[in-house]
């Protein structure tokens, strides 16, 4: 359980409770995560924003697979259920599902699996990183731009799901999320935190 002081979202105001605002909305409630990292809320918004500009230049399935790659090597459950959500719009569940378990079996592209690939490998051993696993990404059709923002996106979740570790954020369950998906996406996840604890309600789709 973070030690961190968190603003109730009744007491919010000014960007935070912009920031909570925007969450109640598309969320109904405040997830842990946003409230533990709007206590720089700064940083947060700068966070919001960069995400928002890799994924708009890469487009949203394939910024969601790496997210998800790159959280599933982190072992960060509050990413893994939270970008699981997320993608529920981009994949049916019975994909969705595979590609949580093996995404090298799961119906997707070249280009796909090999931005996946990449994204674990940086999230596990990134010095040791080859110029044909780089390389591997332009064979498969994917232009410059697209390679540097891959990476962009697995570094930016590396930079969040780390954060949220070190800061003992517990992770958010959504209740949408079908019981067979979410043990998918968690089947080799640990976000460090009591396997047995009990996860608050929900989470986001940062």
């Amino acid at each position: 359980m973070t030690i961190i002081r968190t603003v109730d979202p009744a007491d919010a105001t000014g960007e935070v409770g912009d920031v909570y605002a925007d969450d109640v909305a598309s969320l109904g409630y405040v997830p842990s995560h946003t409230r533990v990292m709007a206590v720089d809320v700064e940083a947060h918004l700068a966070f919001e924003h960069l995400a928002g500009t890799i994924a708009s230049g890469l487009g949203l399935r394939l910024y969601e697979l790496v997210t998800l790659a790159a959280a599933k090597a982190l072992r960060s459950q509050a990413c893994l259920l939270a970008h699981g959500r997320r993608s529920r719009s981009l994949f049916g569940d019975d994909q969705l599902a595979r590609i949580a378990r093996d995404h090298r079996d799961a119906g997707l592209t070249e280009a796909e699996v090999a931005a996946m690939d990449l994204a674990a490998r940086l999230s596990t051993d990134a010095a040791q990183i080859t110029e044909a696993e780089t390389t591997r990404l332009r064979d498969a059709g994917l232009t410059d731009r697209q390679i540097v923002d891959v990476v962009l996106a697995a570094s930016l979740r590396n930079y969040y799901s780390r954060a949220l570790h070190a800061l003992a954020v517990p992770p958010d369950v959504p209740p949408d999320l079908p019981a067979g998906l979410r043990q998918a996406l968690l089947a080799d996840g640990d976000d460090g935190d009591d396997g047995d604890a009990d996860p608050g309600p929900a989470a986001s789709a940062r």
